[in-house]
């Protein structure tokens, strides 16, 4: 769940954007806003908003103000996913390499059937269609 949360976060370029704008220093929503220059404020607290709750950001306040900050920690469920999917990837590379070695068949990826082994085949005989 919150690999989705960080996902669904990550994908709009404007999250993405006011998190670089964080990455350096603490920026208060007035500032991101200016720096953004072409969103309204309401957009710009929308954004805090979904990045604070995917836990991207945290917030402070001081006064009338909500200052803005980076929280590392909280890439840290896509970083383990992210490991997660590498690592099965490359064992999965790893024995079809070995397999190779040993003169084996290629192993299917998964999801590979029949359907795409045809789609590979498909231009070819259009192309013999034509030439008859």
């Amino acid at each position: 769940m919150a690999v989705d949360l960080l996902l669904q976060a990550l994908a709009a370029p404007r999250r993405v954007e006011i998190l670089r704008l964080l990455r350096r220093c603490e920026r208060s929503a007035g500032e991101i806003h200016r720096a953004l220059g072409d969103v309204t404020f309401g957009a710009v607290s929308q954004h805090l908003g979904v990045l604070e709750q995917a836990g991207l950001v945290s917030a402070r306040r001081e006064g009338r103000s909500r200052f803005y900050a980076t929280r590392n920690e909280g890439l840290q469920p896509l970083r383990e996913w992210l490991d997660e999917m590498w690592g099965d990837a490359l064992a999965r590379l790893k024995r079809q390499a070995e397999a190779e070695e040993r003169g084996e068949p290629r192993e299917r990826a998964p999801g590979e059937g029949r359907r795409q082994r045809a789609r590979r085949r498909a231009p070819a005989r259009r192309q013999r269609r034509r030439t008859r």
